[in-house]
């Protein structure tokens, strides 16, 4: 329902999770290289990062596959999201809807915490609201909207911070960091975000950041089936 369970409520993060509560956008956006917004850039989107467990040990991150056949940010791995419809009452909102429609995510089963400041795609200069959550009662999603998505699951934050599963990707200039997961690369503002939360948390291992790949041949091998443009 809209504007249902909306309220963020920071106090109610478990203590692994706290850590990450302060994560600065600013620093997001210098690795996206997304400025400001631009002149004819539509309507603001929200992102919700739905984190599960009791633990850091046990903790993971909802995660989807999008569509080969969808016309923007095809094939690659993201959480879920959308635009922010005049439905919505917010990010939050939205977030939480989007969340539903794509994965079957009960939005009662999650408790928001925080939304970080707007961040803007470099290409278009859209603002996206990261929202982050605790999906406290975890049950069975799957794809609930397969003309947006192929693919949902849940990624490990241990496998995630593994040295042997992160790496640079570079294209045109830009380089950001990027994540191995069940043969997907993660990388772009999934990959930026998720390595921000991580450095910022004070969850990190030291990997190796100096070694830049070309993401074209990366995701060549990868099984995001996604064309770089």
């Amino acid at each position: 329902m809209a504007g249902e369970n909306t309220t963020l409520r920071p106090s109610a993060a478990p203590d692994w999770l706290r850590p990450a509560l302060g994560a600065a956008g600013s620093d997001m956006n210098e690795l996206l290289r997304g400025r400001g917004p631009r002149a004819g850039a539509k309507r603001a989107a929200a992102v919700l990062i739905a984190m599960t467990g009791d633990s850091l040990d046990e903790a993971e991150v909802l995660l989807t596959h999008r569509s080969p056949s969808m016309r923007s940010h095809s094939g690659q791995i993201a959480f879920p999201g959308g635009r922010i419809d005049p439905r919505d009452t917010g990010p939050v909102d939205a977030a939480l809807r989007e969340a539903t429609e794509e994965t079957g995510l009960d939005r009662a089963a999650v408790t928001p915490l925080v939304t970080f400041e707007e961040l803007y795609i470099a290409v278009t200069g859209n603002p996206v609201y990261p929202v982050l959550a605790h999906w406290h009662t975890p049950a069975e999603v799957g794809v609930a909207s397969p003309d947006e998505t192929d693919d949902v699951f849940l990624a490990p934050l241990p496998d995630l911070i593994a040295p042997t599963n992160r790496l640079m990707v570079g294209y045109g200039g830009w380089a950001g960091p990027a994540f191995w997961h069940r043969g997907y690369l993660i990388w772009g503002f999934t990959g930026v975000v998720l390595s921000s939360l991580i450095e910022y948390a004070g969850w990190e291992d030291p990997w190796d950041r100096d070694t830049v790949a070309d993401v074209t041949e990366i995701v060549g091998r990868s099984r995001n089936n996604e064309v770089i443009r």
